[in-house]
């Protein structure tokens, strides 16, 4: 693959990833962080970026996002991908994207609500640059994301040669556990399902440029993957920083959103709200190209559906319920997202340690059971449903559930238990080992 159409790949996908929740997280994370924002940044790089990019490295391994759930049941199977797609396309992510662009972009320069008329424009325009799938690395990777990067460098720059005020102390976790915390809400963005998804785009787009084997898309795969990390962690790295030095117009616990919108009125004046709204209208419209087309493309290749007519379903679907607003669209869409979560990095977990080729269902299938039981207990705590008397007793025997992340370490337990067994004849005899070579056929070991 020449090196510009590498770039181009790796640009695509630091774009995609880009939507203004990247955006506006880390502010807040580093105006509460203060003086220790290198500890609780580290941290939150780990999960925030390096989960999402060993994600893009695992499916590249694997050689197609569809082998992520070859091995289980198809029924399962089906269903797991049928929910991802609908959570993270026209039932939150896109209506999401949709809304924050409204909200940050335009809103401020009206009195009035515009709320139906953008959602209009802005679905139609995603549609167009949706339309030809083929030429994603071309309008994204080549052209969108240098105007974006451009746009963020400027604001980048400003707030290390002229911040607006100093780091001040720790506040709340962050005086005595900031790497931890870092970590949690690194954790918390969740941009690894969105990896798990925006893996059918990657994994096209190489595919698109000549790369077929299993050896190659890995390879470029992994390259892909630390572009975006680069990009990204930068780009993380930089908004801390414009958290951290916001203390002369900030206090704890603001919004990142509002830290934001601040930030850019006191460096740039007049001139600042027009440069965020190009960035954030620019960085949510990205995303729901990336996202029609990964949803397009799963119902092609599934149903045998057309792409243009299921990307136009999915970006009228996202037009219309964008239009309930931020709030409602959260309250029904959250849970589903918190479960979907771990399950979607078992299933990479899983993918990784198959020794060989080889995986077995009997692995997959109980690593994706032990994700969905502890991750709906995760789900329900972040959701303040817990009963009072079963969040104490989950509190005194599960591990990493004070972090949300109780479903990690049985579901490690699990997937290394039944890789063992796997490996046993009755067992192999028993339940059936796939293969994850391109083109190749399910096997009985």
């Amino acid at each position: 693959m020449k090196t510009q159409d590498l770039l181009a790949i790796g640009l695509m996908t630091f774009a995609l990833f880009l939507g203004a929740g990247n955006l506006i997280f880390p502010p807040a994370m580093g105006l509460d962080a203060g003086t220790s924002l290198s500890s609780a940044m580290s941290g939150f790089l780990v999960t925030a970026v390096g989960l999402p990019a060993f994600t893009i490295i695992v499916l590249g391994r694997i050689g197609s996002t569809n082998n992520l759930t070859k091995a289980l049941p198809k029924w399962l199977a089906t269903t797991f991908w049928i929910l991802l797609f609908t959570a993270i396309g026209p039932a939150f992510g896109m209506p999401r994207a949709v809304t924050v662009a409204y909200e940050m972009g335009l809103k401020p320069f009206f009195k009035s609500d515009h709320l139906v008329a953008f959602s209009i424009v802005f679905s139609a325009l995603t549609l167009i640059l949706a339309f030809k799938p083929g030429n994603l690395v071309n309008y994204i990777g080549k052209i969108m994301t240098p105007a974006l990067i451009f746009l963020l460098a400027g604001l980048g720059l400003a707030a290390f040669i002229s911040p607006l005020g100093v780091p001040a102390a720790p506040y709340g976790d962050y005086q005595h556990s900031a790497v931890t915390s870092g970590l949690i809400q690194g954790y918390m963005t969740m941009d690894a399902i969105a990896a798990v998804g925006f893996g059918w785009v990657i994994i096209q787009a190489i595919k698109a440029k000549g790369v077929v084997s299993q050896k190659g898309i890995a390879s470029v795969s992994f390259k892909v993957a630390m572009i975006y990390f680069v990009l990204m962690g930068s780009c993380y790295i930089a908004m801390g920083y414009v958290g951290a030095t916001s203390t002369s117009i900030a206090t704890h616990g603001m919004n990142g959103s509002v830290i934001l919108t601040r930030y850019v009125a006191g460096e740039f004046g007049v001139y600042g709200q027009w440069l965020l709204a190009a960035i954030i209208i620019m960085a949510c419209l990205t995303t729901t190209v990336g996202l029609t087309n990964a949803c397009a493309e799963y119902y092609q290749q599934t149903f045998k559906a057309s792409f243009g007519f299921t990307a136009t379903i999915i970006v009228v679907l996202t037009g219309m319920i964008a239009n309930f607003g931020l709030n409602d669209i959260l309250k029904v869409s959250l849970p589903a997202i918190l479960v979907l979560c771990p399950v979607a990095i078992a299933l990479v977990f899983a993918s990784l340690t198959a020794s060989t080729i080889h995986v077995s269902t009997l692995t997959h299938t109980s690593v994706l059971v032990t994700a969905v039981v502890f991750g709906t207990v995760d789900a329900v705590s972040i959701l303040g449903k817990m009963p009072v008397d079963l969040n104490q007793f989950f509190n005194k025997t599960l591990p990493l559930y004070q972090a949300h992340a109780s479903w990690l370490l049985p579901t490690l337990l699990i997937l290394f238990v039944t890789t063992i067994m796997a490996r046993l004849p009755i067992v192999a005899r028993k339940f059936n080992m796939v293969d994850y070579r391109l083109n190749s056929t399910a096997k009985n070991q």
